[in-house]
This record gives C-alpha cells, sequence and structure tokens, in this order.
C-alpha cells in the first residue's frame, strides 16, 4: 500500500507502484485526499497545502482508507494476506501506524513529514519498520533523527537510514530539485527486501 504526499496519486505514485509490480507485487495507492480535494495536485498549489490540514486529524481520518485498502486487497485470490504500508512525505506516518494499528505487517517511510507526531506507534511492535530520509531534508531534523536513532538502536525491527546530501522528496522523479537516483534505487531495495521477507514468512506459515 502507498500512501502519497499531499500531491496525492500522481504519476510520481503510479511509477513506483509501476515498479513494485514488475517484480510481481500488488501495489495498492488509495486515494488519501477524496473527502476534501480529490486527486493529484501540482507541486507547490495552495490546494495541495490546504487539505493537508489540520495534519493529525487528516491523518487520523486517513487510517480509514488504509483499513479499506487492505480489506479490498483481501478479496484478491492472488493476495497472500501479507501487507506493507509505505508512505512518502505526508504519508510517511503511515508507515508506524499502518504496522501498529491497522494490519499491516510492515511499514516503510521515504522522507515522511511530522513523524514526531506518530513516534509513539513503534511502542511494542515487532513488525519491520524502516525509516528512510536526505541529511538535508527539512522535515529530519536533529530531534527527529535523534529519536529515530535512539529507537533503532534498541529495537532490532526498526532501521533508520540518512542518505548524504539528499533533499525532501528524493523519491519523486518529477521533483527535478530533489530527485535523488541513488537515493530512490536504495530505497526500493530496501522496500523490496521487506516484502520479500514477508513473503519468505508467509510461505513458511502456509
Amino acid at each position: 500500500m502507498l500512501a502519497s504526499s499531499i500531491l496525492g496519486v500522481d504519476e510520481d505514485i503510479r511509477m513506483i507502484a509501476d515498479e513494485f509490480a514488475e517484480h510481481g507485487y500488488i501495489a495498492a495507492a488509495p486515494d488519501l485526499f477524496w473527502r476534501s480535494i480529490p486527486g493529484p495536485l501540482s507541486r507547490g498549489s495552495a490546494e495541495a497545502g490546504q487539505r493537508s490540514q489540520p495534519r493529525k486529524a487528516k491523518i487520523g481520518v486517513g487510517e480509514a482508507d488504509l483499513v479499506d485498502t487492505l480489506a479490498f486487497l483481501a478479496t484478491l485470490p492472488e493476495f497472500n494476506g501479507a501487507a506493507a504500508a509505505m508512505g512518502f512525505c505526508y504519508g510517511g506516518p503511515y508507515a508506524l501506524i499502518g504496522p501498529k494499528r491497522l494490519g499491516y505487517l510492515a511499514g516503510v517511510s521515504c522522507h515522511g513529514s511530522d513523524m514526531l507526531d506518530h513516534i509513539q506507534e513503534l511502542d511494542g511492535t515487532r513488525k519491520p519498520i524502516r525509516l528512510l530520509w536526505g541529511d538535508q531534508d527539512n522535515h529530519a531534523s536533529n530531534e527527529v533523527l535523534a529519536a529515530c536513532r535512539a529507537i533503532a538502536g534498541s529495537a532490532k525491527n526498526v532501521e533508520l537510514h540518512v542518505f548524504p546530501a539528499v533533499r525532501h522528496g528524493y523519491m519523486m522523479r518529477s521533483n527535478e530539485a530533489a530527485f535523488a537516483g541513488f537515493a530512490r534505487g536504495a530505497s526500493m531495495a530496501c522496500t523490496l527486501k521487506v516484502l520479500t521477507g514477508l513473503r519468505s514468512e508467509r510461505a513458511r506459515n502456509s
């Protein structure tokens, strides 16, 4: 499950979904903004900022979309029951919320924002969580990284990866100012490793 940035399910998210599909995985990307301003929006538009506020409340409302997405996936004969939540920017917190409370078996956050508001979701979960940022990301302050490093240092299921000389939004090819091919490739490889682990575990238990 791909949780989008405030731009919504745009071409960048579709490209990432297609890449997972090429590796044999089901990729679902719900529109988290259908209740307010639906559809993809352009970077820097006033509407994009408006529809994400108030941020914490909107994230809470969107939890229902993750639950519904997982329920839909369960109707597909090719779905093995193991799903990961991968979030980008605005959608980053769902990489913590999904595994903790919504039935997802892993979480990956790429340049997530407002992550400290949801850091408590890591308490008590043993599911694999991967947190990825660039070291020039304005949403990855020293406070954010310190908190994540402390958790990753004591919890074997949590990993933190910080890419050098990489800015916020590095996964998105349309973001010419921030896109970093090596960081995107490493993030995809990290996520595919998590998915392979879930697939193998499900096969062993079936």
